[in-house]
C-alpha cells in the first residue's frame, strides 16, 4: 500500500489500514441489513492485526451492532470448543446456566450437539439484533472451534451476524497447519492481508514520537529495524524516546541492544521469534550468528549456505530456502552483495534476534556448524571461525583445523588473529606431543607480536618434547626468543648445552642445525657473533666434513660483510654451494644466507627468487630464525628497487609496537623521507627510544636510518653522531663493507656541509677503498660521488663524472640520480652552465622515476640556483611555465579533478588552483578544457608522475642517499 492514512484507536492511530477498515464497514452494512459473512484478516506477527480487529470491533458496536468476543491461546488449543465455549456463558438479560440445558461436551455432549447448541445461541442472539462476533488468533483454535467457525461461514448469508477473525498468515519454517484462509472459497469468506508499513507511515510514526530528534538517519535506520511491523516499530520508539538512567536520550541511532533502555524492542523481537515456533527462531538465530562469524551473508541460491543454516538449526532445508524468501519480502532480511546474500536488514535486528539465545545453545550451534563445514571439506578458516565460539569438541580435526587457520592468517599478515586460533587449540585435549607444536607455534607468535612474553609457552613445549629432533626444534624457537630479547648469549648458551649433553650424537642434522642457529642468533650481540663465528672458522678448517653448504654460506657472507670478497667472487661460492647437496631441513639456512648475498651483489631478481623459494617452500614458522631473516630481504629488495609504496604499506601492517628500533623501521624511515615527508619521519624515529635498545644488527641500521632524516632536515652535527655511532658499532662486528650501511659517505657529506672536509675526505676514501672491493656499481658510484664532492678543482669533477658513468644503466637509479646532481653542481661551479642543466634535467627525470622527491627538490634546487631566472626570456607560453605548474597541468590535461591533484601531490587545493590560474594566464586560455591543445608544444615530459607522492622540499644537498644495500642477515 502506499497509502499513509491514520485511523485513531485509544493507544495511537493505524497506519495503512484503510483499506481493511472499508471492507469491514461494508461488511457492518451488510450484517446489520440482514447478510452476514465471516471476514478474515491475515497478517503476519506483529502487523497490528490484534489492533484492526479492536477498531472493527468498535465501528461495529458504533453502529448498533452487539459485539461478542473471543481470543484463542495456544494454552487451550487441546480442549475442545476452548476458545467459544465461554460464548455458552449466558449474557446480560439471559437465563443463568442452572435454568438452562448442558451446553458443552464436557457437560457429557458430543462435539456435534455442542457445536449445534452454539449455533442455535448465536442465531437467537442475532435475531434480537445485528451481531458482531470478533475471533483474534484463529490459528491458535482448538480444532472443533476452527471447524464450528467454517462451517458457520456456510450459513451467515441469512443471518444479520458478522464474523471477523484475525490469523497469522506467515511462512513459518514448521509446516503450517491449515487455516480458514484454505479451508474455505472465496464466495465465504472476504479476507485481507496485512502488508508491512511503507516508509511514509515509518517517517510519521518516528517523527510523531521524537519530534525534532527524528533526523532522516534516524527515520532510515527505523525503517530497516523496524522492518514495517507495527509491534517492532512501536517498541522501538518506547525505547528511544524513554529517558535512560542517566536521563538522556541516544544521541546516535542505536546499534546494538545494548543502547536501548527499557529494553522492549528486543523484548518484542523475542516475542515474534516465539509466536513463529521454535524452527523459525532456531534458524532466524542460526542465520543471524553464522553470518556475523563468517563475515558474510548466506546467499539463498546456495546449496551449501542453505544446507549449513538448516543442518545447524534441524530444519529441512527447502523450508528454510522458503522462509528466506518471505522475510525478503517482509523487510526482516535483505539482499546484500553480488552474490545476493541474506543479511537481517539492520544490525540492531540482528543483535535483538540472538538477544535470547542462551550461550550454551549458541556454543552448539557452532559446534554443529564447525563439524558440518569440516565433514563437507570447507576451508579451514571457515571451520576455525565457528570454533572460536564452541567449547572444546575432543574430535582431531578440531586442532588441525586452528592451525591451518593460524598458518593461514600468518602468511596474511594476521598474527593476532593467529594467536587467537592457537589459543583456542590449547583449549582442545590433544597428545602430548601435539600440544607441544601448538605451543611452539603460541609462543613465537606471542613474542613476533608482542602479544605475552610466550617464553613460558615455549619452555612448556621444551619440556614436553621427547624426540631429539623435536627437542631441537623447540630449543631452537626458544633461543630465538631469548636473542630477540636480548639476550643473545643465554640463546646461544642454551643451544650449546643441548649440543654437548650428547642426545644429538649420530644425529649430525640436528647438531648442524644447532650450529646453524647459533651462528644466526649470536648477531643479536656483537660479542657473541665474533666467538661463534671464530668457532665457526675453525671447524671449517679442522673438521671441514663437518661443515656443509648452509655453514659455508654463512662464512662467505661474513667475508663478504667483513670487505674481503668481491661481488663476483661471493655470487660464484654461493651458486656452488646452491647446486649441492643439502638436507631439506637446512635448506632455509642455505637459502636465506644466499639470499643476502645476492641483493648486495645488486643480483635482485636472484635474491627474490630465493626468498619466495624459503617461505613458499618450507612454511617456517615466525621463530625460526630464518623467518625473520628472508622478511627482512624482502623489504631489503624492495628498498634496493625504491619501491617505498610497499615499504610503507609492510609497515602499517605490522603488529606489536613501533618503538622497536628494528630493519622495517628504519626502511619506513627512510622511504618516508626519500618521498618528502619529513615531518612524519620525524613522527616515526621519535617513537623509537634507541637507548634502551639492546645491541643487535638492526639498531645500527635504525641510526643510519634516523641520521639520514637528521641530514635532511638540516641537522647535519646530529646526523654526523648517528652515522659514526651505527659504523663503530658496526665494525667492533667486524662489518666493515658500505654494502650494508654506508654511514662513511653519509658522515662524510654532513661534514662537507658543516665546512670540514679535512675530516670528511679520509672518511670517503676509505669507502671507496672498500666499495672498490665489492666492486658493484652502486657502492662504487656512491663511494666515487661522495669522494668527488670532497676533492678539489679537476679531480673532484672527474670523480664525479667516473661516479655517473659507473653508475649509468646499474639499475640504482636514486644513486644516479644524486651522481647526475653533484655533477652538476660541479659544472655549474666550473662555469658550465649549459652542461650542468642538461645533466640537472636527467637528473629530476631519473629521481621522479625513481619516485624520489628529495632528489627532485635537490635538481629542481640546483637548476634554480645554476640560473636563477632559467625562462627570463619567456614570459608565455609552455616555456614560461615553472616545473610544479606544468607538472599541475599535465594532470589537469589528463582529467584529474583539482581535490586529485592535490591528493596525488600532497599539495592543498589552494595550491593546485593558484598553478592553473597562472598557467591559464601564461597559456593565454580560458580553463582546463584548452588545456591539452595548449600544451602539445611543451618539450618532452620532465617528470611522468609515476609514484610522486609529495611536494618536492627544498632538501639539503648534502642529504645522504637513502639508496643502500641493507643486509638482512646481520651485521
Amino acid at each position: 500500500m502506499t497509502s499513509t492514512g491514520t485511523h485513531d484507536l485509544g493507544d495511537g492511530p493505524l497506519y495503512e489500514r484503510e483499506d481493511a477498515l472499508r471492507l469491514a464497514a461494508s461488511e457492518v452494512r451488510r450484517a446489520r441489513s440482514g447478510s452476514g459473512r465471516l471476514v478474515l484478516l491475515r497478517g503476519a506477527t506483529g502487523t497490528g492485526r490484534s489492533a484492526l480487529l479492536e477498531a472493527v470491533a468498535a465501528h461495529g458496536a458504533a453502529q448498533g451492532l452487539r459485539v461478542l468476543r473471543a481470543r484463542c491461546s495456544a494454552e487451550r488449543r487441546d480442549t475442545e470448543f476452548g476458545a467459544l465455549s465461554h460464548l455458552l456463558e449466558p449474557q446480560r438479560g439471559e437465563p443463568r446456566r442452572s435454568e438452562r440445558q448442558p451446553e458443552s461436551a464436557s457437560d457429557g455432549l458430543t462435539a456435534a450437539r455442542v457445536a449445534d447448541r452454539l449455533w442455535r445461541l448465536l442465531r437467537d442472539r442475532a435475531a434480537a439484533g445485528p451481531l458482531l462476533l470478533a475471533v483474534d488468533d484463529v490459528h491458535l483454535a482448538d480444532t472443533a472451534s476452527r471447524r464450528f467457525l467454517a462451517e458457520a461461514a456456510r450459513r451467515l448469508d441469512t443471518l444479520p451476524l458478522l464474523i471477523v477473525v484475525t490469523e497469522r498468515g506467515q511462512y513459518d519454517v514448521a509446516a503450517p497447519v491449515p487455516g480458514l484462509a484454505h479451508t474455505l472459497s472465496s464466495t465465504l469468506v472476504r479476507s485481507h492481508v496485512l502488508a508491512p508499513l511503507g516508509r511514509g507511515s515509518v517517517e510519521a510514526m518516528v517523527r510523531d514520537r521524537l519530534g525534532a530528534r527524528a533526523a532522516d538517519a534516524w527515520v532510515d535506520g527505523c525503517v530497516r529495524a523496524g522492518a514495517g511491523s507495527p509491534l517492532l516499530l512501536r517498541a522501538l520508539l518506547d525505547d528511544m524516546s524513554a529517558p535512560t538512567p542517566e536521563g538522556s536520550a541516544p544521541a546516535r541511532f542505536p546499534e546494538s541492544c545494548a543502547d536501548l533502555y527499557p529494553g522492549a524492542y528486543a523484548a518484542a523481537v523475542t516475542w515474534w521469534l516465539e509466536n513463529a515456533g521454535p524452527e523459525t527462531a532456531a534458524v532466524a538465530r542460526a542465520l543471524a550468528d553464522l553470518a556475523h562469524t563468517t563475515g558474510a551473508g548466506f546467499a539463498q541460491e546456495a546449496p551449501a549456505d542453505l544446507d549449513l543454516v538448516a543442518g545447524v538449526a534441524g530444519a529441512d532445508p527447502a523450508r528454510v530456502a522458503g522462509w528466506m524468501t518471505a522475510m525478503v519480502r517482509l523487510g526482516l532480511l535483505r539482499e546484500d552483495g553480488e552474490r545476493g546474500q541474506l543479511r537481517f536488514a539492520h544490525p540492531l535486528l540482528r543483535d535483538a534476534v540472538l538477544d535470547g539465545w542462551r550461550r550454551a545453545e549458541r556454543q552448539a550451534a557452532h559446534r554443529e556448524a564447525a563439524a558440518h563445514r569440516q565433514r563437507r571439506g570447507d576451508p579451514a578458516d571457515a571451520v576455525a571461525a565457528h570454533l572460536l565460539h564452541a567449547p572444546a569438541t575432543g574430535a582431531p580435526w578440531a586442532v588441525d583445523s586452528l592451525r591451518d587457520a593460524a598458518a593461514t592468517a600468518v602468511r596474511t599478515g594476521r598474527t593476532a588473529d593467529a594467536v587467537t586460533l592457537l589459543r583456542r587449540a590449547l583449549e582442545e585435549p590433544v597428545p602430548r606431543a601435539r600440544r607441544a607444536e601448538v605451543l611452539t607455534e603460541l609462543g613465537s607468535l606471542e613474542l613476533a607480536s608482542r602479544r605475552g612474553s610466550g617464553i613460558p609457552r615455549l619452555t612448556e613445549a621444551l619440556r614436553l618434547r621427547e624426540d631429539p629432533g623435536e627437542r631441537v626444534q623447540a630449543t631452537v624457537a626458544l633461543g630465538h626468543a631469548l636473542a630477540r630479547r636480548g639476550e643473545a648469549r643465554a640463546a646461544v648458551t642454551l643451544l650449546h648445552d643441548l649440543e654437548a649433553d650428547g642426545s644429538l650424537t649420530g644425529r649430525p642434522v640436528p647438531a648442524r642445525t644447532v650450529r646453524l642457529a647459533s651462528v644466526i642468533l649470536s648477531d643479536h650481540d656483537r660479542d657473541v657473533r665474533r666467538e661463534v663465528y671464530d668457532g665457526l672458522r675453525e671447524t671449517a678448517e679442522h673438521s671441514p666434513a663437518l661443515v656443509g653448504p648452509a655453514e659455508r654460506a654463512l662464512l662467505v657472507r661474513y667475508e663478504a660483510t667483513a670487505g674481503l670478497l668481491s661481488a663476483d667472487a661471493a655470487m660464484l661460492r654461493v651458486r656452488a654451494l646452491l647446486s649441492a647437496d643439502e638436507d631439506p631441513q637446512l635448506m632455509p639456512y642455505l637459502l636465506g644466507t644466499a639470499a643476502a648475498v645476492a641483493q648486495w651483489a645488486d643480483a635482485l631478481d636472484e635474491a627474490e627468487r630465493l626468498v619466495r623459494h624459503g617461505l613458499a617452500a618450507y612454511r617456517l614458522p615466525p621463530l625460526h630464525p630464518m623467518y625473520p631473516a628472508l622478511r627482512n630481504t624482502q623489504w631489503d629488495i624492495a628498498a634496493a628497487r625504491g619501491d617505498h609504496a610497499r615499504l610503507l604499506a609492510e609497515f602499517e601492517r605490522r603488529e606489536g609496537g613501533s618503538d622497536r628500533a628494528g630493519n622495517l623501521p628504519a626502511h619506513a624511515l627512510l622511504a618516508l623521507v626519500e618521498t618528502g615527508r619529513l615531518a612524519a619521519a620525524a613522527r616515526l624515529a621519535a617513537e623509537v627510544d634507541v637507548r634502551d635498545a639492546h645491541d643487535t644488527w638492526e639498531l645500527n641500521r635504525f641510526l643510519y636510518a634516523r641520521g639520514v632524516l637528521r641530514a635532511a632536515s638540516g641537522a647535519f652535527q646530529e646526523a654526523v653522531d648517528d652515522f659514526l655511532e651505527s659504523g663503530r658499532r658496526q665494525t667492533a662486528r667486524d662489518v666493515l663493507s658500505p654494502v650494508v650501511t654506508p654511514w662513511r659517505s653519509a658522515a662524510a657529506e654532513c661534514l662537507l656541509a658543516l665546512g670540514s672536509p679535512q675530516t670528511a675526505l679520509p672518511l670517503a676514501e676509505e669507502e671507496y677503498r672498500l666499495a672498490s672491493v665489492w666492486g658493484t656499481p652502486r657502492v662504487l658510484g656512491r663511494a666515487l660521488r661522495v669522494l668527488g664532492a670532497a676533492g678539489n678543482g679537476r679531480r673532484g669533477l672527474e670523480l664525479t663524472a667516473q661516479a655517473v658513468e659507473t653508475l649509468r644503466g646499474g639499475g640504482a637509479d636514486t644513486e644516479l640520480a644524486a651522481a647526475l646532481i653533484a655533477q652538476g653542481r660541479r659544472l655549474t661551479a666550473a662555469g658550465q652552465r649549459l652542461q650542468a642543466r642538461a645533466l640537472l634535467r636527467e637528473a629530476a627525470a631519473v629521481a621522479e622515476r625513481a619516485g624520489s622527491v628529495r632528489l627532485l627538490g635537490q635538481a629542481e634546487q640546483a637548476l634554480r640556483t645554476g640560473r636563477p631566472r632559467l625562462r627570463a626570456t619567456h614570459h608565455s607560453g609552455v616555456d614560461a611555465l615553472t616545473e610544479s605548474e606544468l607538472r599541475i597541468a599535465r594532470l589537469a590535461a589528463d582529467g584529474r579533478t583539482n581535490a586529485e591533484i592535490a591528493a596525488l601531490l600532497h599539495l592543498a587545493r589552494r595550491t593546485v588552483e593558484t598553478h592553473l590560474t597562472a598557467t591559464y594566464r601564461k597559456l593565454d586560455i580560458r580553463g582546463r578544457t584548452e588545456l591539452p591543445s595548449a600544451l602539445d608544444a611543451a618539450p618532452p615530459t620532465r617528470l611522468s608522475l609515476r609514484a610522486v607522492r609529495s611536494p618536492s622540499p627544498s632538501a639539503s644537498p648534502c642529504t645522504p642517499s637513502t639508496d643502500q644495500q641493507p643486509g638482512a642477515l646481520a651485521q
